[in-house]
């Protein structure tokens, strides 16, 4: 396997609760209130719609796509559902910091170097929006290639924190059996006072309608005992793709960092970006003098 590489789960197409639009001559991202599945080829018009959409939506009342059946391809819910704090070089959409809240990955002039990670309120890198939670949740919609997945990212606390509890919740009621229940994502909306009162939208993770817990947990059970008796192994899958995560220090490639940089960062103004430049010197400023002071020391 080629080190420095993250290998991470084939991705088919795109899920989003939004879109691109252009204003002022400026393309920038807008909020919808339904779901849109994409495939990954763009053209003049944004992504171009995956034939899924279309299926998907013919089913669906008014023609608003707010439920989606999906699978999980992993038992454990952090290969499902990749999060972390991550800053962006907003010109090269190359990751500069990503971070857990504990302890944080950062690219310096040094190179890939690990430092604390106090979470964007209190780091200065961090000050100015630049560094915002990002998930990534990997799901499976086509059953003719049940390694292909479908992506929905997010920078939204309520899509990651929502989607986060739901699969441990259910990774743990199911006693590991993840993969073989039947969920959905699911568009939920709500109002607060940031967002004035005005529907802010965001992804939650349930059972099929219809479906009570008991029966999904007896029906995963026999889909498991099933896969088993096939020579199917679900250790040994999660396994390799614990392993593909971990064979690189940023998970998120360049090209990947430009579609997030692209529809999720709002365009700083020239002050702020020279803020921004000032807060990361200061923080090289200050890294310097600990180590110095731990050389002192030694």
């Amino acid at each position: 396997m080629i080190k420095g590489l993250a290998i991470t789960p084939p991705i088919l197409g795109r899920i989003s609760i939004g879109k691109m639009v252009e204003k002022n001559g400026k393309r920038v991202p807008e909020k919808d209130d339904q779901f849109t599945i994409t495939s990954q080829i763009q053209n003049k018009e944004g992504w171009v719609k995956h034939p899924l959409d279309e299926q998907l939506r013919a089913k669906a009342q008014n023609q608003k796509l707010r439920s989606i059946p999906v699978r999980m391809i992993f038992n454990d819910p952090e290969l499902n559902l990749r999060a972390e704090y991550s800053l962006f070089d907003r010109q090269t959409g190359r990751p500069v910091c990503i971070g857990n809240g504990e302890t944080c990955q950062r690219l310096t002039n040094q190179g890939v170097e690990q430092h604390p990670c106090p979470s964007p309120d209190l780091c200065p890198l961090a000050q100015g929006g630049n560094c915002k939670p990002y998930g990534r949740l990997y799901v499976n919609l086509d059953e003719s290639d049940e390694f292909g997945t479908f992506v929905f990212r997010t920078t939204g606390f309520n899509s990651i924190r929502t989607l986060a509890a739901r699969l441990s919740y259910y990774h743990a009621a199911s006693n590991g059996l993840l993969s073989c229940l039947p969920l959905q994502l699911t568009l939920r909306g709500k109002s607060t006072t940031q967002s004035y009162r005005t529907p802010v939208y965001y992804v939650d993770l349930t059972l099929h309608e219809g479906i009570h817990l008991q029966e999904a947990i007896q029906t995963a059970k026999e889909i498991d005992q099933k896969s088993k008796l096939s020579g199917f192994n679900q250790a040994a899958l999660d396994q390799m793709a614990r392993q593909g995560y971990g064979n690189a220090q940023f998970e998120v490639d360049g090209e990947e960092g430009e579609v997030i940089v692209d529809e999720f960062y709002v365009e700083n103004s020239p002050q702020q970006e020279q803020k921004q430049v000032h807060d990361f010197k200061q923080v090289q400023d200050v890294q310097k003098g600990l180590q110095q002071s731990v050389s002192v020391v030694n």
